[in-house]
């Protein structure tokens, strides 16, 4: 069911559906919640999931300037509060799994557990945040062509002929967006803190997933997190870049179902 929620005088836009334990689902960069809806109708035989519109994404309204890790998090405990949800297991892809550790920070006692599909703990460092000011000048002149480039880098190359379709897909979803919505989510993404003390001290279950051929996420930085929480799982994948709930769906569900139901058992 498509539900709203008013926030900061703007509407948020989410999904909500099945019955049990409650797992959010946290798009990335340029996507929405319809990356999720092959996930959520398995997940909502056992689950209830709630899938969100991050601010400036998908239905939702811009907020600001700047989209902040700190006020999508705010975001996504306002709808948790609409619907009464006390506890959840929160996955996050990309840009998602930033805002999940922010909202974990935030709100530990109510995260059962964290899923960082292709994300991890790590600020920006100098170099990519003057990259991120690069690409903002690029969206402001052309968004067309950012979107066009930018997301089949996503994909792993030698495969990127089997993504045709959902490729287009990501483009069209991107392309609805304004360009400040780009821009004020490259800009929390460049000034969010690191969260690697978080991964030192918590005890919540963390699932890592990351694929082999991610060109923005190098596994290996990955693994190297891994290793700090006192929980930690993580799931490598080769053959798959970026986008591992499409390049390899029935293994990251399986995957994330599983976590899910070991976090609420």
């Amino acid at each position: 069911m498509k539900k709203s929620i008013h926030f900061q005088n703007k509407n948020i836009f989410y999904h909500k559906i099945g019955q049990g334990p409650a797992i959010v689902l946290l798009h990335g960069f340029l996507e929405s919640k319809a990356i999720w809806d092959d996930f959520k109708d398995i997940l909502q035989k056992d689950f209830t999931v709630v899938a969100i519109d991050l601010p400036g994404h998908g239905e939702s309204g811009m907020i600001a300037e700047t989209h902040s890790m700190q006020l999508m998090g705010q975001v996504v405990k306002a709808v948790l509060n609409a619907e009464n949800i006390e506890h959840a297991l929160v996955v996050g892809h990309s840009m998602g799994g930033y805002v999940a550790l922010q909202f974990a920070v935030e709100n530990q006692g109510q995260v059962t557990g964290l899923v960082l599909f292709h994300s991890h703990a790590n600020a920006d460092s100098d170099v990519t945040k003057e990259i991120r000011r690069r690409t903002i000048a690029v969206v402001q002149q052309n968004k067309g062509s950012f979107i066009k480039h930018f997301i089949p880098d996503l994909f792993d190359q030698k495969h990127l002929a089997n993504y045709k379709r959902e490729i287009q897909k990501l483009q069209d979803m991107a392309d609805s967006m304004v360009p400040e919505a780009i821009i004020a989510a490259i800009s929390g993404m460049r000034d969010r803190p690191s969260q690697l003390q978080y991964l030192l001290l918590t005890k919540t279950p963390i699932l890592f997933i990351a694929g082999k051929q991610d060109s923005r996420m190098p596994y290996n930085q990955i693994i190297e997190q891994a290793v700090i929480p006192s929980h930690s799982e993580i799931l490598l994948l080769d053959n798959v870049g970026h986008m591992g709930y499409i390049e390899a769906p029935a293994i990251t569900l399986n995957a994330l179902k599983h976590f899910a139901i070991r976090c609420f058992s």
